[in-house]
This record gives structure tokens, C-alpha cells and sequence, in this order.
């Protein structure tokens, strides 16, 4: 059989079982189990679980290939460099469980944007959900992009399948096991996915220790010496230079996790605040460990490519590698960088089989819990936020849930949309791209929220939030470009910082004039 044919075998079961945990799970569900699973979650589950859901197929993919500088365009993560990031989600998480997380178990929310509409008025409230929506979309769509591109190129291409097909099948089978359960299903399927995710990193880790014969110490030195593992970027006008990307790194944790609603749709399905905080701190600790292994994982990669992938490779700088060009089945050269470093040797025939069919489990892992966990998230967030489908005294149960349903439907086809776009546009290195769209998207969110939790303001001038959440992200966008275009400064991941921080300001400007205190 042909190997294709088996690493797609071996999708069609992962999918099947998908299917029967969803059809076990979702028995009598109603809403309330779709949207935040009756509140009857385990921490542990959710935790395990939160943690695919975060890594995604950006860690699986685009983090290894970071390892490299990219050639091309503006220098981006080369190194480790991208591991102070991570230590800015970790401090970010802790802010989340001490500051966010009691918030909205005190509102007993199953939206974290009914607060507000209870903190300011019914506009904040959609504004909110609105911004969520989009940010969302696009970045869950652009995680999906990378992996579906990924099956496409090195699997599906040979046998003339079109990326539209690839794309679409896939969204349609994290359609069918969502479709009812929700919440209730993905906090199970999560789990399974994040261990599979796991096995795939260690399995391939300990593979390419073996065939170079290296233990885990002598592979550590090789990529000190040819300054593969370096961790911080000293230089102060550089997108990713450490104190900026560390900053950077815990606002962006704080809105993309602890303002969003797939994120904490999954903590407030835990049954207490105190499980919901373990939760958080257990999958912060864990994100640690992971990250390292990935760039671990990453400088391994190019290692392997030096000595058994690549038919030709030039040096970009005086130490990292930067395009290597590889034999596809047709023997055909093509030059490799960036996140197609990884499957182009997993899928190229330079790994064993065992390895590559663990490798396409672990990208599948990768896919599904960043579609399924975005995918309800919108529909919860569109339903109950914008519809007020759970105040709605009009309709029956059975009849939500059949909109619920349309509207599950409706943005499985949005999905499919954002993914044609992003395959149009192509770009190498997905993992930085989605951070600059976060810092457009969720900054808006830091500052609605940062301004509702540390004053005690009102804001009831009609449309004035809404003029002030619509002109900061264009105001930063300008900042950003005249930055820029007349000075040696790159503004990186601290994007969100300045759009929250414009957001802030602005809302100060348009509050009450008599200053009256909330009640």
C-alpha cells in the first residue's frame, strides 16, 4: 500500500474514534452542556486538555521551524529566542487566575462578556463579543491554515486532491463531533489529542537522538556551539528583543486567554474557583516544559537536516541554517524553511514509517483543538452574546438549540473562508503573523476590560465605545507603520500593549464628566 494511502488510513480511524467519544458524550445534552458543559468539568481534564488547545499546530509546526532564521523580509525568532515569549504566558496565566478568574466566577457568567454589558451597557457587551469573534476567527483559522497546508503539500497533492477538498473535509469532521456536545465533547476530545500530541513530540525527539547517535546532553552542546539554542535578543529596536517579547508575552496570555472566550469557556465548565485555578497554574507550569521540548525538538531538526535531509543548504548567517533543499517523491528539488522544516522530513521518507504515521497523529492532534474549542467558542459567543439566546423567553429549548445549530453551521463556512484566504496569501513563519493579528484584534478587549476592572467609571454617551474600540486599532496601525518607516525601532509582540493602553486612554476621555462611582 502505498504510504499516503496508510498515513491517511490512519486519519480516517483517529477521526472514527473522535466520532464515538462525541456520541457519548453529547447524549442529552442541551445548551447549557454545549456552551459550558453544565459546569460539571474535571480540572485535571481541562487542564491536560487546555494545553493542546494552546499549543496548536502553531507550536507543533511553527515553533520547531523558528529555531532558523527565516531568510527574506524581516528577521523574526531565531533560536530559543521565542521561549521568552513563553515566559510571558506564564507570568500572564498567574495574573488570569488571581484577577479574572474570580471575576467571573463571582458573576456566575457562561459569556465573560455579559460582564461588560453589567460593568458598562449593552454596547460594550456586543462590542466585546464582536472583537472576540473576529479575533478568534482569524486565529484559529490561521492555525488551521498551517496544518491543513501541511497535509495538502506533503500528502494530498500527489494524488490530486485540491487544498479547497482538504480544507473542507477537515472542517466537516470538527463539525460532526461538535456539532452537539460542545463543551461537554471537546473538554474529552482535547484531552485525548493533547496526549497524542505529546507521544508525537517525545517519539520524535528520541528518534532523532537515536539515529545521531547523540544522548540529550551531547545533542544540547551541538546546538550551543552552532548557536542554535541562544535565548535572548539584546538588541533594543528588534521585534523580538527579550524584554519586549516578555512583556509582550503576558499581555498577549492575559487577552488571548484570560479574555477569551474559548479559553475560559473551558475553566468556568470547571465545578469551583479554586479547581478552575488549578487548572490554570497546572497548565501554565506545563506549558514550560513543552515549549522547551518543541525548540528543543526544533534545533534536533535542523541537525537531522545537515546530516541526512538536505541535497544542497546554504548559510544564511555564520551559524544557522536558513532554506535546505530536499528531493519531493516526483525528485524533484524544492527549497524547505521555516514550518514546512518538520513535515517535509517526517513526510519526505527521511523518517521510518512508525515515525511519520506518529508525526500525521500528532498534527491531527495538533488540528482539531484549535478548530473544535474556537469553533463552539463563536457560536456560544455569537448565541449568547449577540442573539441573548439564553434570555430569550420567545423560543422553546428545542428551537434554540436548532439555531444554536444554524449558527454552528454558519461559521464552519466562515472558517472554510479565512483558510482559502490565508493559503492565498502563503506565508512561512505562521506563528508571528497570528501575534501581530492579536495585537490588532484583542487589544481593544485588554482595554475595555483593564478600564472596567481598575476604575470605577461609567461610560453611557451612545457609540462613544464603540468609536473609541474601532479608532485605537487604527491609531496603532499608524503608529506602527511611522515607527516603522522612519526609525531603526521595530514594534513587535508589545503591539497589544499600545492598542489596550490607546483603547485605555480613550475610554478615559469619554467617561461620565460628573465621575460617578459605580454602586
Amino acid at each position: 500500500m502505498n504510504p499516503g494511502t496508510v498515513l491517511l488510513l490512519f486519519v480516517f480511524v483517529y477521526f472514527v474514534g473522535l466520532l464515538v467519544i462525541s456520541y457519548f458524550t453529547s447524549r442529552n445534552s442541551d445548551n447549557q452542556s454545549f456552551f459550558i458543559g453544565n459546569k460539571k468539568s474535571k480540572w485535571w481534564l481541562v487542564a491536560f486538555g487546555m494545553i493542546g488547545t494552546s499549543l496548536s499546530g502553531v507550536t507543533f509546526i511553527s515553533v520547531p521551524g523558528t529555531v532558523g532564521k527565516m531568510t527574506g523580509g524581516e528577521y523574526k525568532f531565531g533560536g530559543f529566542e521565542y521561549y521568552m515569549m513563553v515566559i510571558g504566558f506564564f507570568i500572564g496565566y498567574f495574573i488570569v487566575a488571581a484577577i479574572l478568574l474570580p471575576l467571573y466566577y463571582k458573576m456566575n457568567l457562561t459569556s465573560i462578556y455579559t460582564y461588560l454589558g453589567r460593568r458598562f451597557n449593552v454596547e460594550a457587551h456586543k462590542i466585546g463579543s464582536v472583537f472576540f469573534i473576529v479575533s478568534r476567527a482569524i486565529g484559529a483559522t490561521a492555525r488551521l491554515y498551517l496544518v491543513v497546508n501541511v497535509l495538502q503539500i506533503f500528502l494530498l497533492e500527489n494524488l490530486g486532491v485540491p487544498f479547497w477538498v482538504t480544507a473542507a473535509v477537515l472542517l466537516l469532521m470538527v463539525l460532526l463531533y461538535t456539532f452537539e456536545g460542545g463543551v461537554k465533547t471537546i473538554v474529552i476530545t482535547d484531552t485525548l489529542q493533547t496526549s497524542f500530541m505529546i507521544i508525537s513530540l517525545i517519539a520524535c525527539i528520541v528518534f532523532i537522538l537515536s539515529n545521531l547517535n547523540l544522548s540529550f546532553g551531547e545533542a544540547y552542546t551541538i546546538l550551543e556551539q552552532k548557536n542554535y539554542t541562544h535565548f535572548i535578543n539584546l538588541d533594543p529596536n528588534s521585534k523580538t528583543f527579550f524584554l519586549k517579547t516578555i512583556i509582550g508575552g503576558i499581555f498577549i496570555t492575559i487577552a488571548m486567554t484570560g479574555l477569551d472566550q474559548e479559553m475560559m469557556q473551558k475553566n468556568i465548565s470547571v465545578d469551583n474557583l479554586q479547581n478552575s485555578k488549578k487548572n490554570m497554574l497546572t497548565f501554565a507550569g506545563t506549558l514550560l516544559f513543552v515549549n522547551l521540548a518543541f525548540l528543543f525538538l526544533g534545533g534536533l531538526l535542523y541537525l537531522f537536516a545537515l546530516q541526512n535531509g538536505a541535497e544542497y543548504g546554504f548559510e544564511k548567517s555564520e551559524t544557522v541554517t536558513s532554506i535546505f533543499g530536499f528531493k519531493d517523491a516526483a525528485g524533484d528539488i524544492k527549497n524547505i524553511m521555516g514550518d514546512d522544516l518538520f513535515p517535509a522530513l517526517s513526510l519526505n521518507g527521511y523518517f521510518p514509517m512508525t515515525i511519520s504515521v506518529i508525526f500525521i497523529i500528532g498534527l491531527i492532534s495538533a488540528l482539531f483543538p484549535s478548530a473544535d474549542g474556537a469553533l463552539t467558542a463563536v457560536t456560544s459567543s455569537y448565541c449568547v452574546d449577540l442573539l441573548n439566546l439564553n434570555e430569550d423567553k420567545t423560543r422553546n429549548e428545542k428551537e434554540k438549540k436548532h439555531l444554536r445549530m444554524k449558527v454552528h453551521l454558519t461559521f464552519t463556512i466562515v472558517f472554510f473562508i479565512l483558510i482559502m484566504v490565508f493559503k492565498a496569501m502563503d506565508d512561512k513563519s505562521i506563528v508571528y503573523l497570528i501575534m501581530e493579528i492579536a495585537g490588532y484584534t484583542y487589544g481593544p478587549l485588554l482595554g475595555l476590560f483593564a478600564f472596567g476592572i481598575f476604575t470605577k467609571f461609567k461610560i453611557s454617551k451612545k457609540y462613544s465605545i464603540l468609536a473609541v474600540t474601532l479608532l485605537a486599532p487604527v491609531l496603532t496601525y499608524l503608529i506602527n507603520y511611522s515607527v516603522t518607516t522612519y526609525t531603526d525601532y521595530r514594534i513587535g509582540v508589545e503591539l497589544i500593549v499600545l492598542n489596550g493602553l490607546l483603547t485605555f486612554i480613550g475610554l478615559w476621555l469619554v467617561k461620565n464628566k460628573n465621575y460617578l462611582k459605580l454602586v
